[in-house]
């Protein structure tokens, strides 16, 4: 007998508890990563910089992350007099869970076969998978403006300004950008689009068939211009230095988040590094082949993202902030017309090769 996608319909409790354990590993293996890239992030830095960074607690400042996490969990919270409360609280979880649902979408190897059926390795296949990605993405803006407004505060409010301003401009490259990877593959699911990248070299993919057979199909190499705008328009979107003008604490004191402590200073940052990875996870599917490679699907992917997140940190380490008129110029004067001008060219090709 031919396996059956496991589904509601076949197997309602078992596809119940394998539901259950795909969030649960999912959600746990993603807050282990956010907890410890802070620790990463710390260490590269100071050996970048000719320093050790953390060291004291734990061997190397292993157990720095915990003893954060535990230092700002019995912090104690305190709520500016003047600030809108509701809206105060509610504004870090706006931030923090988009960021976290955002993963569901993301495939993590090829399908499992089990006792007959098929387990796919991924929460959930949306068959317009990018565009949730984009839309939960285009969420977070909202908790970012909403703690400036509601911080009752000029900084914090200026931080909110820039970073709507920031956020839509980079948003709309981004999304253009990976438009053309779209034309090629035909689909918008994040499995999909892997799947595209496993196939043989055809099609509109076919002028590049000169390439030695051990290069991967992936689309990096057929749409280097729109992989290069989807990195660098990331970067701003999740504030990334050289874009982190919405916090900029060297400027604005701690921009959004200045009144903030406790567990929702906290959430903020999990909010970003979250966004990290995730976007790492996204750029990986899109044009380095997601899951393929030489090992088990879920080291690829999770070897590629380490790759891209120790990218992200290497620009931080080395890269000044950029003026805010730096930032709009090359939003609006420079990638969006280079995503378009992409867009075009990849039209044309896709014309004439059919």
């Amino acid at each position: 007998m031919d396996p059956v996608l496991l589904s509601f319909s076949n197997a309602p409790l078992l596809f119940t508890g394998v539901m259950l354990l795909k969030i649960l590993i999912t959600f746990s293996v993603l807050l282990g990563i956010v907890a410890y890239a802070t620790w990463v992030e710390r260490k590269v830095i100071g050996h970048m910089q000719t320093r050790l960074g953390p060291m004291e607690t734990g061997w190397h400042g292993l157990l720095q992350p915990i003893a954060d996490g535990l230092k700002l969990f019995f912090k104690e919270d305190i709520i500016p007099s003047e600030a809108s409360k509701f809206s105060f609280v509610l504004a870090p979880v706006m931030i923090l869970v988009p960021a976290l649902i955002t993963i569901a979408v993301v495939p993590f190897g090829p399908d499992l076969i089990i006792a007959g059926y098929i387990i796919p390795q991924q929460v959930t296949d949306l068959n317009i998978g990018i565009l949730f990605v984009l839309a939960m993405a285009g969420l977070g803006v909202y908790g970012i403006v909403l703690a400036g407004w509601s911080s009752n505060s000029k900084y914090s409010l200026l931080g909110g300004i820039r970073s709507t301003a920031q956020i839509i401009s980079y948003e709309l490259a981004a999304g253009l950008s990976i438009v053309a990877v779209f034309m090629l593959s035909e689909t918008l699911s994040l499995r999909g689009l892997v799947e595209a990248q496993m196939l043989p070299l055809s099609g509109v993919a076919g002028f590049l068939s000169f390439l030695p057979e051990w290069i991967p199909n992936w689309y990096v190499f057929s749409q280097p211009v729109a992989f290069v705008l989807f990195v660098i328009c990331a970067m701003a979107e999740i504030n990334r230095t050289p874009f982190d003008l919405p916090e900029a604490e060297t400027e604005l004191v701690s921009g959004f988040c200045t009144e903030y402590s406790s567990m929702k200073y906290a959430m903020f940052f999990m909010a970003e590094y979250a966004n990290m990875v995730v976007i790492s996870a996204i750029a990986v599917t899109l044009f380095l082949g997601g899951w393929d490679g030489p090992f088990p699907g879920a080291v690829n992917l999770l070897g590629k993202i380490f790759g891209f997140m120790f990218f992200f940190i290497w620009i931080r380490a080395t890269w000044p902030r950029v003026r805010y008129d730096q930032l709009m110029f090359m939003g609006w004067k420079v990638f969006l017309p280079l995503a378009l001008a992409n867009i075009m060219l990849t039209g044309l090709v896709v014309v004439l090769l059919q």
